[in-house]
């Protein structure tokens, strides 16, 4: 191989490992949107009854992609779910026939019109996750365009040798196509950590890297290729010196991999024997089978805002006792902290006329949106009190500034218990409620909210965010982010400080639980609880099991004697090479 053809391309690393093999190029020339004037009214209608029929074969087609799922996959089928639920939104279909009409266009105008609109406000969105499901509604467009335009034919059911499949994107209806045995990575140009190819690559363990924005124009069939997803990199036809670290690199991630998933289903017990339970953090229901599939303790954040933002109407009570229910039962006594909804702000729904807010961040969201829209937020207090009567259920509220939010909360919840005692329903009557300790305030009133809650939970996203004042999406600024600025590590041994003396646990559900870097000093800081992704889940419980709680009481008590994060990171790299030099071999090793 000439050394000159080799090329280096970095991406979003969304499935773990490193593979080497030969590329899967697949074909996908974007259908050409044309405008077409429609002259009669014959025509119009003729053109709605086009478009419908083109939606209506997507449908059958994503109905058939669920019922063709890999076995290992079935309990994704929520994603397939989430595209059918799109096909039938108004933003979608009745925005499309509106326009035909209106306009007397043709269907593929009007859907790109459309497709337009929608994404004017998933950009206003901040929250990345709810921000990449705007790829959804593209998956779908490119569907139903493809059977406007009659080009619907993929090469990805051929698949029958090793490769690594190279494409634009792929959508839920693309990778039921495909015998995945045979495959043994994805690279994209498009998606991230949340997409739906993340999600199937990640129950699969195919390593996977996404967001390239142009491997599918480098790369063709046949080209040889390294794959690094868990370093996010993509290396075509790489050379003889570079081939060979991978294959290195590759054998020693396997084996360290095999080790730590052996000790996944361990108790994440310190050396010096302080036992840490590890949770996941889950958007939907579906997702606790993979949780526990990685050795999950518990599930310490259920977020439910995707309950609602997937629906065109407000579910209903029964619905979310359903859902809250299922995971109860799936979780087998283990504890699930449901978090009321944090919506409004950088989160929208479909079917809430919000009115715009100069600064969304700093308004009307979380436990304030739902103080003022009282009969939902009941409706979700219902839902979690009856499904306490199935598992161990806790409530989480977030966003709580002040004793004065928390207590209001209180009474609407005491309010739904008297109301489900006098219906007889059963439900636990001694069901734990905790709090999201995410700003400021909280952090300075902690041992005045303790006395109120039964468990903490630190939400370092929001935390660090409104602490520095920093916009972490905001590229100007992000660089400033720092979850080691000794103000957040004083919050957070605050905070613990606080619960502990009321007797009470302090967990974290940021993203800084699921750093294993970090992981020795929140254990020095004396965190009970840690609650992350889940593919992360595996690497935190090996370096628990590696921790002596004493000493690292001793150097977190060091940390906070820093006066920058820079000399904080610095004083970490030091020791977590000294520490563990089975996992830290470098001053900023990977996790």
């Amino acid at each position: 191989m000439s050394a000159s053809k080799e090329k280096t391309l970095h991406g979003v690393g969304a499935s773990p490992g490193i593979v080497i093999g030969r590329a899967w190029s697949v074909p996908r020339h974007a259908v050409k949107v044309v405008y077409r004037h429609l002259d009669t009214p014959n025509e119009v209608e003729s053109e709605v009854v086009r478009f419908l029929a083109a939606l209506e074969a997507t449908k059958q087609e994503l109905v058939d992609a669920r019922e063709d799922l890999d076995a290992a996959l079935a309990e994704y089928s929520y994603i397939i779910e989430a595209h059918l639920l799109i096909l039938g939104d108004r933003m979608l279909k009745d925005r499309t026939v509106d326009l035909i009409r209106a306009q007397g266009i043709n269907a593929e105008w009007a859907l790109s019109q459309s497709v337009t609109e929608a994404q004017g406000v998933f950009d206003k969105v901040k929250d990345d996750y709810l921000r990449s499901r705007f790829a959804d509604v593209v998956h779908v467009t490119d569907q139903v365009l493809r059977h406007l335009s009659g080009q619907n034919d993929s090469s990805l059911s051929n698949i029958r040798e090793k490769v690594i499949v190279v494409a634009h994107d792929l959508s839920p209806a693309d990778t039921t196509q495909m015998d995945l045995d045979w495959v043994l990575g994805f690279v994209t140009d498009m998606g991230g950590p949340t997409s739906h190819t993340a999600i199937m690559a990640q129950a699969k363990a195919i390593p996977a890297v996404l967001g390239l924005e142009r491997i599918s124009s480098e790369v063709t069939s046949g080209d040889f290729i390294v794959v690094d997803g868990t370093a996010g990199v993509v290396v075509i036809n790489p050379d003889e010196e570079t081939l060979h670290e991978y294959r290195d690199r590759q054998e020693a991630y396997e084996l360290y991999a095999q080790e730590t998933l052996a000790l996944a289903h361990l108790p994440a017990e310190t050396v010096d024997g302080r036992k840490v339970d590890i949770g996941a953090n889950i958007e939907l229901a579906e997702e606790v089978g993979t949780c526990l599939g990685y050795g999950a303790e518990s599930i310490g954040l259920y977020r439910t805002e995707f309950f609602y933002i997937s629906k065109r109407t407000l579910p209903s009570a029964e619905e979310l006792y359903a859902n809250f229910k299922a995971v109860a039962q799936r979780l087998q006594g283990r504890p699930v902290n449901i978090r009321t909804l944090d919506i409004g702000g950088d989160k929208f729904a479909s079917f809430m006329e919000l009115s715009p807010e100069i600064n969304p961040a700093l308004g009307l969201r979380a436990i304030r949106f739902c103080l003022k829209e009282r009969e939902l937020f009941k409706d979700q207090l219902r839902a979690i009190l009856r499904a306490s009567a199935h598992g161990r259920v806790r409530v989480l509220f977030p966003m709580i500034s002040g004793v004065d939010e928390l207590l209001k909360a209180k009474d609407l919840l005491e309010e739904v218990r008297a109301e489900l005692k006098q219906e007889g329903i059963r439900f636990d009557r001694k069901m734990e409620v905790g709090i999201m300790v995410e700003v400021p305030s909280a952090v300075a009133v902690a041992d005045l909210l303790a006395r109120h809650v039964d468990f903490f939970s630190i939400g370092t996203n929001d935390l660090i965010q409104y602490a520095l004042a920093i916009d972490r999406v905001n590229e100007q600024v992000s660089h400033l982010y720092q979850p080691m600025h000794p103000a957040v590590l004083r919050m957070i041994k605050q905070t613990v400080k606080a619960g502990h003396q009321a007797g009470i646990t302090v967990a974290m559900c940021g993203e800084m639980a699921g750093d294993q870097r970090a992981v020795p000093l929140l254990l020095g800081l004396g965190l009970d609880h840690l609650s992350m992704n889940a593919l992360a889940i595996p690497r935190v419980k090996r370096i628990v099991r590696l921790v002596n709680q004493k000493t690292w009481e001793r150097l977190a008590r060091e940390a906070l004697t820093f006066s920058t994060a820079e000399e904080v990171i610095r004083f970490m790299d030091r020791q977590l090479k000294r520490q563990f030099p089975q996992i830290f071999t470098g001053a900023r090793a990977a996790a």
